[in-house]
């Protein structure tokens, strides 16, 4: 046995390494990867740059989980395996990381995947001239429709927020919480009851034609309430009802679709095409929201799309990171048929504006394609010093009991 697996390894060794040449190109090969950890507000990012023995490099960025040391480590491991091959051989790589880490890699190791294979994208399309969409497929659309999250407590805070978001940025679509901050030790009836007012405010202030996403954060545990409170915002007509529970048990989603007429949206914490074949399986979800910087990369959300398309799914690609995330993602939008709209948070401000030389900026509620080779933006390295990677965790929250609540 271990003479047929030795002979196996040096079978495919010779695919490991750079051709001599590929396509009348010289050949190209990873030379380094380093990763960047930079605070941006009330998180860390990750960004990863992948450099080549022929000056050309490419960047990605992975999801930070917080601690996004061992999203970094995990980078720097997997350096160990990469030097020396073709960073244009994207699915072949995938595969080695994706299949020796000897387990169905979690959070940390789809977040390393991600960010690395992001980098080799962007050397590619940089190596043959082209936006990386144009390696895709093309593109299916000029322009990207984003939204933006509008906060805020009491009812009329979250109205006038999200209309003036609209007023500013153009939008035309905008998501919210139906509760309200550490809300979600409230009561059944108390729980439902805020729903309903905070929707209902958000309606009446943006009109009739301005989508609204409900987004519960998976907060509920139990069917029954993610049941009731869909059914108490379903006459302000919202885009989606986004995580009414957790994702772990994917029948619970389905059982929620069959009593409840809003389009339900998940998919965030979902990873590779594996997962996201079981819930749409179930016919549980109208719309999925993988997260490119933790589902496994371009490619492999572009095959997670591909299964939403055969069962008539749309895309809204979860984006919560960095601007150079939401540059990946315009150019999975812009090459994807069943493409819906595009999670957005501005980058007109410090720290976000300084993190991308040139960072993509909204026209009127949707991002302009871009047009450069690659991504067609830059790591600005030169920033990441003013702005140091601090320890953080996602907020606890605590019943009056004080038994954990779920998020």
């Amino acid at each position: 046995m271990k003479r047929r697996h030795f002979l196996a390894q040096s079978t495919v060794a010779p695919l490991l390494q750079a051709a001599p040449q590929a396509g009348g190109r010289p050949a190209l090969k990873i030379t380094d990867i380093k990763t960047f950890l930079v605070g941006a507000g009330g998180r860390n990012l990750v960004f990863v740059k992948v450099e080549t023995d022929q000056g050309i490099h490419g960047i990605g960025e992975a999801y930070s989980c917080g601690p996004d040391e061992a999203t970094a480590a995990t980078i720097a491991d997997f350096k160990t395996w990469l030097v020396g091959q073709d960073p244009r051989n994207i699915e072949h790589i995938w595969a080695t990381l994706y299949n020796f880490t000897r387990f169905p890699g979690g959070l940390v190791v789809n977040a390393a995947m991600s960010g690395i294979e992001h980098a080799l994208w962007d050397i590619a399309g940089k190596a043959a001239g082209l936006p990386v969409y144009m390696l895709l497929g093309g593109k299916v659309r000029e322009r990207i429709r984003v939204y933006q999250s509008a906060g805020g407590g009491e009812p009329s805070q979250v109205a006038e927020n999200a209309k003036r978001l609209v007023e500013k940025y153009g939008y035309t679509a905008v998501k919210m919480q139906p509760h309200p901050p550490k809300g979600n030790a409230l009561p059944y009836n108390a729980v439902t009851r805020a729903a309903g007012q905070r929707v209902r405010a958000v309606r009446e202030a943006l009109g009739p034609d301005v989508d609204i996403g409900v987004d519960v954060h998976a907060k509920f545990f139990e069917v029954s309430r993610a049941i009731r409170v869909a059914r108490e915002i379903e006459p302000y007509h919202p885009m989606w009802l986004e995580e009414p529970i957790r994702p772990e048990n994917p029948d619970a989603m389905a059982k929620i679709a069959a009593h409840v007429n809003i389009p339900l949206a998940s998919g965030e914490c979902n990873y590779t095409k594996f997962e996201f074949r079981d819930i749409l399986a179930l016919q549980a979800l109208d719309i999925i929201q993988p997260d490119i910087c933790v589902c496994g990369g371009v490619m492999e959300m572009k095959k997670i799309a591909a299964m939403a398309e055969a069962h008539y799914v749309m895309v809204a690609p979860h984006n919560p990171m960095g601007p150079l995330a939401t540059t990946v993602n315009v150019h999975f939008a812009a090459s994807t048929p069943n493409f819906l709209v595009l999670e957005y948070h501005p980058d007109d401000t410090a720290p976000r504006k300084d993190l991308l030389k040139e960072p993509l900026m909204v026209k009127d509620g949707y991002i302009p394609v871009p047009v450069k080779p690659g991504w067609g933006v830059e790591l600005n390295e030169e920033a990441f010093r003013h702005y140091p990677a601090k320890r953080w965790h996602r907020g606890f929250d605590y019943r009056e009991d004080g038994s954990v609540a779920f998020i």
